[in-house]
């Protein structure tokens, strides 16, 4: 399966039974996304409720199933503890006060599993299978070969990977760097699962290099929150901590499929409902974390008795949110004007700016446009403005429903229009939740990983360590792929995640791969991103988080264990130590492997000692103390049980924004621009997969099992189309022009508002325009694509 794309002159439709789409550049047929066939599709009710039972044993058995009764169990009671490891999976924080025994949930135990695994990828499985023959599995298929053993070279023109010593990987790279015309002709790809002293290492060894272009994954998630933060009050990072949860009288969830993506927030949301919390949720699909939640660390829970979640569900069309929270804010200054008691005049007065042109902006919108493009019926949005109206103790949280669009920031700045007009920020119970996606997304960028520095911190890398760096903006994740595509990058550095398939277009996307000269993967498991390369291209194999880092004895010095560190969504900074054994006695921590290929690269250029930082991380720790601000003391503070907080100044209503003060801002309503016959499409995660780590093939409480190139579609929209459910169809993306096809999905009825679908990330990518961006951020549109559907066969 293969996409359109009539930008780079490529018009590909992908069929069962030849190869179209797949590509071959000496390397053999690689195929993009495999199609699946003869597979049974399965599909039972929607689910209303989450977690309990079910949850806890399908954790053990996914753990069992592929790590041993032992390595399958025995990590997770180390998982998120004070002296434990960090979760591998998403970024929800701890208690300050108190963490249970187990301290994770059941897409943490798969994350765990999955580095745990009892097989081996070794070299014999890359002598027995070609990257072609690879390239015909899932990347279900892929995950299952288990952990890789030892580093591995694919050359050029070659069909098979072969080992290579970890020396001559170091001195191949330094090579390819070395002999570029420019520094900028490399980028350094970063995932959100890096920790703290390899994203440090990783952006010195860039600048220490020469260039900015430092893309990684929260340019295609949470940019657009990091860019509305940042310009309404001065930071772009959330406001709340996890106790305010225990606070909040009003909970906004938004855009969000906590059950999922982020099962641990169902417990905090169940302590906002306990303690008498209204809860609205609000996303196109109904999501069965937020209707219902069975504690499974509670007796209740596990006997099946759930909390009822959601007061208000508001099932807001695809791109409705500005819209929504504008009549919000629209029915809450209609109040104002009639009693002068609605909005908080005394926090706007001294700590905001810019609210008469909102109050005008709101004012002059037209109710029937707001019910119209919201898809939410007038009742419904006064009743959500009552209880907004009602107290200040509000948390908006949000995620990529909000940010994946092309107006993702201006989505996110209306959240905090209501926010802000009601005074609710920097104060208990009260404030913006960010819900980041990957373990240490938010510390990457807080060490320093963005294509966009401040000068402040340029100088200070430059004061500390001797070396100027650079100071033109580099290319972010979108950019680096026109760019690999256009000829100007030629090496790839990938510190963990899946380039390929994390970006849109997948077509364009391989295209740009293949048109470099080098590509190096770090990483514990195979994915696509090894099969579809530049002309070389390395795996550089890392040990994961529960895996013990322990420098050898040497020079009558004993042996010493290393520990890493990450930040939470809420900007907690602790201590990830793993106590297992290695899958492998050739694995190093990504850390070393980056401060080696930096000594390789680099020599002593920088003046920095990259051996001596590959053996201590205390060393590169010193390092953040020295350049990062709020990291001071750095060695001494990320010790203490628990961590330590980083500096929040909207937490205590101090604004860093040139003015000091936050910022209302005026966002207009997205235009209508569906046609009839057409479609709007977001893509969402399946229950058995984290981003783009595939787990297994069953999506439980939307009730879809073994198959993933489906359509999930309004019934209603199913018969107008003159389409039967299960179906084979074809969808046709359109944008500016362009258009994109996937073929041989099949349709599903589903509970989703008229005009709407929904697909699986990343098998719909190959619909998403490269340039569908935000126009702020320039984060992809993952979710609003418009598109049509039509029987398979039949012309479009």
């Amino acid at each position: 399966m293969t996409s359109t794309n009539s930008q780079s002159g490529i018009d590909v439709i992908s069929r069962k039974d030849d190869h179209d789409g797949a590509v071959d550049r000496g390397h053999g047929v690689i195929h993009l996304v495999p199609t699946e066939q003869d597979v049974e599709l399965r599909q039972k009710a929607v689910k209303t409720k989450a977690a309990g039972v079910e949850a806890v044993l399908k954790s053990f058995q996914y753990g069992i199933g592929e790590a041993g009764l032992l390595r399958g169990t025995l990590p997770m009671l180390q998982l998120n503890q004070a002296q434990g490891f960090d979760c591998p999976g998403c970024a929800w924080p701890e208690s300050d006060t108190h963490r249970s025994s187990f301290e994770f949930c059941e897409n943490g135990a798969k994350a765990v599993a999955h580095e745990s695994d009892k097989r081996r990828a070794t070299a014999q499985f890359f002598r027995d299978h070609s990257i072609s023959e690879m390239s015909r599995h899932s990347d279900y298929w892929l995950e299952q070969q288990g952990r890789l053993t030892e580093p591995m070279f694919l050359d050029e023109g070659a069909s098979h990977y072969q080992p290579i010593r970890w020396e001559d990987a170091f001195q191949l790279i330094a090579e390819e760097l070395n002999n570029l015309d420019s520094p900028d002709q490399a980028a350094f790809y970063t995932s959100g699962k890096a920790t703290n002293e390899a994203a440090f290492a990783y952006q010195i060894f860039a600048r220490g290099y020469g260039t900015n272009n430092l893309p990684d994954c929260s340019n295609m998630c949470h940019e657009a929150s990091g860019r509305a933060l940042t310009k309404m009050m001065g930071m772009g990072k959330g406001t709340v901590k996890l106790d305010d949860f225990e606070k909040a009288e009003l909970v906004f969830v938004v855009g969000q499929n906590p059950g999922t993506n982020h099962p641990r927030q169902l417990s905090a949301l169940q302590t906002s409902k306990r303690n008498g919390a209204k809860i609205i949720s609000v996303n196109p699909l109904p999501e069965a974390g937020l209707m219902g939640f069975m504690n499974p660390q509670q007796v209740s829970g596990m006997l099946g008795i759930s909390t009822q979640l959601t007061d208000l569900f508001l099932q807001v069309k695809i791109n409705g949110d500005i819209p929504l929270f504008k009549g919000i804010i629209k029915q809450l200054v209609e109040w104002e004007d009639e009693r002068g008691d609605v909005i908080d005049r005394q926090f706007t007065e001294e700590f905001t700016e810019g609210m008469a042109d909102l109050l005008a902006n709101v004012r002059e919108a037209s109710w029937d446009q707001i019910v119209s493009r919201s898809g939410i019926p007038k009742n419904q949005i006064v009743q959500a403005a009552k209880w907004a109206s009602e107290t200040s103790r509000i948390i908006v949280c949000w995620c990529l429903g909000v940010t994946q669009h092309r107006n993702g920031t201006q989505n996110v700045q209306e959240l905090l229009n209501l926010l802000l007009i009601r005074g609710a920020i920097g104060k208990p119970g009260a404030g913006a939740c960010c819900v980041r996606g990957h373990s240490n997304v938010q510390g990457d960028r807080t060490m320093g990983v963005w294509e966009k520095p401040p000068q402040s911190l340029l100088d200070q890398i430059e004061k500390v360590f001797g070396f100027h760096p650079p100071q033109e903006r580099g290319f972010d994740s979108q950019r680096t792929a026109k760019a690999m595509h256009e000829g100007k990058v030629k090496v790839l550095v990938s510190l963990g995640g899946n380039f390929l398939l994390a970006l849109p277009d997948t077509q364009f996307t391989a295209e740009a791969i293949q048109n470099t000269d080098l590509t190096v993967r770090i990483g514990t498991k195979l994915n696509r991103a090894d099969l579809l390369t530049g002309r070389r291209s390395l795996i550089l194999p890392c040990l994961g988080r529960t895996e013990a880092d322990v420098r050898p004895a040497a020079n009558g010095k004993p042996a010493r264990p290393q520990f890493t560190s990450t930040e939470n969504s809420m900007g907690v900074v602790q201590s990830s130590q793993g106590k297992f054994a290695p899958a492998s006695k050739d694995l190093m921590n990504e850390v070393a492997i980056l401060c080696k290929m930096a000594h390789a690269v680099l020599g002593d250029r920088t003046g920095i000692d990259w051996q001596a930082w590959a053996d201590d991380y205390d060393q590169i720790r010193e390092g953040i103390a020295a350049v990062i601000p709020g990291c001071e003391n750095y060695n001494q503070l990320v010790r203490q049980k628990g961590g330590f907080y980083l500096p929040n100044g909207p937490r205590k209503r101090n604004f860093t924004t040139p003015s000091g003060k936050a910022v209302m801002t005026v966002n207009p309503i997205p235009k209508d621009e569906i046609k009839p016959g057409q479609f709007a499409m977001t893509t969402v995660r399946s229950h058995d997969q984290f981003n783009t780590t595939i787990y297994g093939l069953d999506d439980r409480y939307r009730g879809l099992y073994n198959v993933r190139q489906i359509v999930m579609m309004n019934e209603a929209d199913i018969a107008e189309q003159g389409l039967k459910p299960e179906q084979a169809i074809d969808v046709e993306s359109h944008f500016e022009g362009e258009t994109r096809k996937v073929c041989g999905f099949r349709v599903v009825a589903y509970p989703i508002p008229r005009q709407c679908v929904a697909m699986y990330f990343p098998e719909a990518n190959p619909l998403i325009p490269m340039n569908s961006t935000d126009e702020f951020s320039n984060c992809p549109s993952f979710k609003h694509t418009i598109v049509s559907v039509r029987a398979s066969g039949t012309k479009h």
